[in-house]
């Protein structure tokens, strides 16, 4: 069950590190990015190093007992140090080189004490998932996994306090972010905690070693889930949003749309729809057919109709944008009617021989749908004293 959390949680945090390798290669050089790539890719060596099968390939493969454990412990503390650089950028200030240069100092200190105490001591039986209680009498050995211990509890600590306080301070997909990094951190630090309580319990002459072979695993394995959903989730959120956005869009244009579906299939106007699209896509496809339709029916439209229309209705509301969308819906119904009466008849003179308005923007179609699909109260155009009916508004 340990190794099944193990790769479990190494496939979790490397999945977050193939997410964000795009942005790191296209923005190579930004310490923030570089940082969290570091933390997602370490903590995920770290979990491959622990498990139990990988424990024993690397005893079996040097010939020294017990020497993936200060591989491992020096890829936790390499996690540690990543973890404080990341938060020393995200704490910015004037002295954030200088503060990480100190922080990886440190914990390259931190390594190098796991080296040598781990050359002086004597290990000679392996251990794959007991080796902090099995040895934690045992001289310079026990000082080896008290030093990766604490470093690595000082480390999420320091996250975890660093990541909510933050998180009070910002909103929306940052927020959650923060706030799910901060939970992670804090279940690291359980693991670390829990280990330690168990060698002190070693210390005193009670096995408590169940904590560092049950309780800490499940601890390190939910603390990396919500690590790498935390590093997501600032990036993803601006991409759903997005696209609720161009889905809400794309359904506001359906009334004006579908006004222009009969023109759309007759004039074979409509671009093929895009299979398996995004809701950006498709929204783009659909502007792209109204304005297909809108250009064809340039020659039908009436300025005469469009400006009396929009005076009338920027009298009744003030509102000059709810007027132009009133003039132009009547415009379009009014020119559909004609081009379909036309049949296979050239088209005429546009209108009255003036140019009609600047063809409308996103936002004005999204005006002008509405008006079609009646969720807008406008007040009826005034008739026209030429020969040529006008149109009602949908």
């Amino acid at each position: 069950m340990n190794s099944l959390i193990n790769y479990l949680s190494c496939a979790a945090l490397w999945l977050g590190l193939a997410v964000r390798a795009p942005d790191l290669l296209r923005h190579r050089h930004d310490p923030y990015l570089r940082a969290i790539c570091a933390v997602l890719g370490l903590a995920g060596l770290c979990f491959a190093l622990g498990a139990p099968p990988t424990v024993g390939a690397v005893n079996r493969l040097s010939g020294v007992p017990n020497l993936a454990a200060p591989i491992t412990y020096a890829a936790i503390t390499g996690y540690c140090a990543a973890s404080q650089v990341l938060v020393v950028h995200w704490r910015g200030g004037p002295r954030v080189r200088r503060t990480a240069r100190r922080w990886t100092l440190a914990y390259a200190v931190v390594v190098l004490g796991i080296a040598l105490t781990f050359a002086l001591g004597d290990a000679p039986v392996e251990r794959r998932t007991d080796l902090d209680t099995y040895y934690a009498t045992t001289p310079f050995i026990a000082q080896m996994i008290v030093l990766y211990l604490v470093a690595h509890l000082t480390a999420a600590t320091v996250t975890t306090v660093s990541a909510l306080r933050w998180a009070r301070q910002v909103r929306g997909g940052l927020r959650a972010g923060l706030t799910l990094i901060g939970a992670g951190s804090l279940c690291g630090a359980g693991y670390s905690a829990t280990k330690l309580v168990a060698v002190g319990a070693r210390w005193s002459g009670r096995d408590w070693s169940a904590l560092g072979t049950t309780v800490s695993p499940a601890a390190a394995g939910l603390g990396a889930l919500l690590v790498v959903v935390g590093v997501l989730v600032p990036l993803v959120t601006p991409r759903v949003a997005e696209w609720r956005r161009a889905g809400r869009a794309y359904a506001r244009l359906g009334p004006l749309e579908r006004a222009l579906d009969d023109l759309l299939v007759r004039r074979a106007l409509r671009l093929p729809r895009p299979r398996f699209a995004s809701p950006a896509t498709l929204l783009m496809w659909r502007r792209t057919s109204i304005h297909n339709a809108l250009g064809h029916l340039d020659a039908y439209c009436d300025r005469d109709l469009y400006d009396r229309t929009r005076a009338d209705t920027l009298t009744a509301t003030g509102d000059p944008a709810l007027a132009g969308a009133h003039a132009w819906a009547a415009v379009i119904v009014d020119a559909l009617r004609h081009e379909a009466g036309a049949g296979e008849a050239p088209p005429p003179a546009a209108g009255t021989g003036r140019p009609l308005a600047p063809s409308p923007d996103p936002a004005a179609l999204a005006r002008i749908s509405d008006v079609l699909a009646g969720t807008v109260r406008v007040p009826a155009a005034s008739p026209a004293p030429s020969g040529r009916t006008t149109a009602g508004t949908a």
